[in-house]
């Protein structure tokens, strides 16, 4: 109700202003979203910004690294887009602290964002009290996707639910000539797999300690060691071209059937629904391993940056509405494989691996932080680092340990 009549005062303050507002409403969007469904899902916030009177001038940069880049170098060489793309993590916070963006706490507030968001969202996007970024979704980036003729080919009935079936299926599909596990050899997507391995094998627990807490005894823990082991033998299942192939390609596999199992965010469910694939029919997900699996809170944010400009402002307000608008959470989340931000949206219209999302996420014990919301990004950058090499390499478990230990604590 709130949402309606604040479109209506827009509504009335666009037809007041007359022209001079539509120049307030343009907004240019940086972004890196290039990929089939992730062109489809920014459409969504594009077409109901404009839909709103507004007008989207998009960015794309292709590759994260390089569109937030693009982005602060436009904010520092004086030349700032409207708004701009990060992860829901600390990537920003340095240039919050250099007094680069605006803060939204204005729009935050009266959406009451406090209590419609998760805990670990709030905390990555509020700071000293205030918000400054705009979540546009919560991907889990730890989901196991698999193909189900591919299962069938193998002969494996039911999907795993411990990660010693999961190595027995990969076997089996190794036996019936399918590459058992699609990964692009490329560091982040070998980060999220070792993620994925940690929070399957050692739990919630592990993840926090070693990742949040850098404690050193959980670093140099038999568990610790137990998900580097377990990392070093999933190599054996990874097909010869995976060095340097996209996401999106390994992805491909999975609705090609040539391969197995994919351990990607939930981005990828784009991708399947571009090729009109259907979940339960043609691909099925697993939010994890065990039953208490932590569901990792992950995803993307837009950020402004500062300007003291009325009409600026207004369009970034007017896109952050636009954005976290009950409405507009779905149609792009059903896109972008993600689910929505807010716990008051409604799951009737989530597909089955969002609906299982949402339930998950709704208890407290099982949300955990994104890697990147746990500590500073030098030091996930040192991490991502280890595990790259420990990938790629000979290294063995006792050096990888002192390698874990020497990035997280100095």
């Amino acid at each position: 109700m709130f949402y309606k009549k604040n479109l209506l005062a827009q509504t009335a303050t666009v037809l007041a202003a007359g022209a001079g507002m539509a120049q307030a409403q343009e907004a240019e969007v940086i972004h890196w979203w290039t990929s089939g469904g992730e062109s489809a899902a920014i459409s969504v916030l594009a077409d109901a910004f404009e839909e709103r009177g507004g007008t989207w001038v998009d960015s794309a940069v292709a590759g994260g690294s390089a569109a937030r880049s693009a982005a602060i170098n436009r904010i520092i060489g004086g030349d700032p887009s409207t708004a701009a793309l990060f992860n829901t993590s600390q990537q920003y916070h340095e240039i919050i602290g250099e007094g680069l963006l605006n803060d939204i706490n204005d729009v935050a507030m009266r959406n009451d964002w406090d209590n419609v968001l998760p805990a670990p969202i709030v905390e990555a996007i509020k700071v000293d009290g205030k918000y400054y970024a705009a979540p546009v979704n919560i991907h889990m980036p730890l989901w196991i996707w698999y193909s189900m003729d591919a299962m069938e080919q193998a002969g494996i009935d039911t999907p795993p639910t411990t990660m010693e079936e999961f190595f027995t299926a990969l076997d089996a599909l190794e036996e019936a000539g399918i590459t058992p596990l699609a990964l692009g050899g490329q560091r982040w997507q070998e980060n999220l797999l070792f993620s994925a391995v940690m929070t399957n094998v050692g739990g919630r627990d592990l993840w926090t300690s070693v990742y949040g807490e850098k404690d050193e005894a959980a670093i140099n823990s038999p568990e610790f060691r137990e998900v580097i082991e377990t990392f070093i033998r999933l190599k054996a299942y990874v097909d010869d071209a995976s060095p340097g192939r996209n996401w999106n390609d390994a992805t491909a596999m999975l609705i090609n059937d040539s391969a197995g199992f994919q351990i990607m965010g939930d981005w990828a469910k784009g991708e399947f629904k571009q090729a009109e694939q259907e979940v339960g029919v043609d691909y099925g997900c697993l939010a994890g391993l065990r039953p208490d699996a932590p569901y990792v809170l992950g995803g993307d944010v837009f950020v402004f940056p500062a300007t003291d400009d009325p009409a600026r402002i207004e369009a970034q307000n007017m896109l952050v509405e636009t954005m976290t608008a009950p409405d507009v959470q779905v149609a792009f989340n059903n896109l972008k494989g993600s689910i929505p931000i807010r716990s008051d949206v409604d799951v009737a219209g989530l597909d089955e691996c969002a609906a299982l999302g949402m339930e998950i996420m709704s208890d407290a014990s099982r949300q955990a932080p994104d890697a990147a919301q746990m500590m500073d990004e030098y030091v996930y950058g040192s991490v991502q680092d280890v595990v790259t090499e420990l990938w790629n390499t000979d290294m063995s478990v006792d050096d990888a340990v002192e390698r874990f230990d020497s990035a997280l604590r100095n």
